[in-house]
């Protein structure tokens, strides 16, 4: 995902980005998530700070993928969170797809497994995370090779709160009111499409554009060389036609 930061910092964008707790470099159990508010509290502290270091008329964007583009939504839900110029959601997790998530009646009795056992890996899912992501094969074992990278079941209080939080979002599609750029793949066998699409019919934002690529996964990153650059590019194109317009809204000439 550090390609992904460099990639938009080289378009000309002043980039931060932060490992969520349990990821990356942080601390934390590794996948922990009983609660997803300490992480968007989290995120809100981070990008403040990170955005009090520069102009404060400079228009400010979200870039989230996968569980990120969930905590961005919730980020722009929060009451009196500053105001952002956008966001853009990669493969968000508005819906966990029915060809991953643990099947009937297990999914049910989810609750009862995260009270008892809330740290184990036990949660059965329909694949490997990264079998289901990624599809190029070296960009498999690229993220294999990463010692960071545990190849394990989720967590059981991880996977409630994930459910949870998709149905939160979907009860608050309404509300979400800053411009949109969704970017997903159309055989993401992950994060269901469907629900994507639903954000993109209900949000209240009066600039939202969908893009689905047919054929492609979940990680759009691990897709093949000239997919990725179609994607960034859509994306890029995106942050920088609303970028300059914000930018230059106050400008007086001469």
């Amino acid at each position: 995902m550090e390609l992904t930061a460099v990639h938009i910092a080289k378009s000309g964008f002043a980039t931060c980005a932060i490992d969520h707790q349990g990821h990356g470099l942080s601390e934390g159990l590794s996948a922990h998530i009983p609660h997803i508010n300490p992480i968007v509290d989290d995120c809100a502290s981070y990008f403040d700070s990170f955005r009090a270091r520069h102009d404060p008329d400079l228009p400010a964007f979200l870039y989230a993928e996968s569980l990120g583009g969930a905590i961005a939504l919730l980020l722009t839900l929060r009451k009196g969170q500053k105001q952002w110029d956008g966001a853009v959601l990669n493969g968000a997790m508005c819906g966990i797809s029915s060809k991953f998530k643990p099947p009937w009646p297990l999914e049910h009795l989810l609750f009862i497994v995260a009270l008892t056992v809330p740290t184990w890996h036990v949660v059965p899912t329909r694949g490997t995370l990264l079998d289901v992501s990624v599809k190029e094969e070296w960009k498999r074992r690229l993220v294999m090779n990463n010692p960071r990278w545990r190849l394990t079941k989720p967590r059981a209080a991880t996977a409630r709160e994930l459910l949870r939080v998709c149905s939160e979002l979907q009860g608050r599609f309404e509300e979400v009111n800053v411009p949109l750029l969704m970017v997903h793949g159309g055989d993401d066998r992950m994060c269901d499409v469907a629900c994507v699409e639903e954000l993109h019919r209900r949000a209240a934002s009066g600039d939202k554009t969908l893009k689905v690529y047919p054929g492609m996964w979940h990680v759009m990153l691990g897709e093949k060389q000239d997919d990725v650059d179609k994607v960034f590019g859509d994306v890029v194109e995106w942050l920088r036609t609303r970028a300059m317009p914000a930018r230059h809204d106050d400008v007086v000439p001469n």
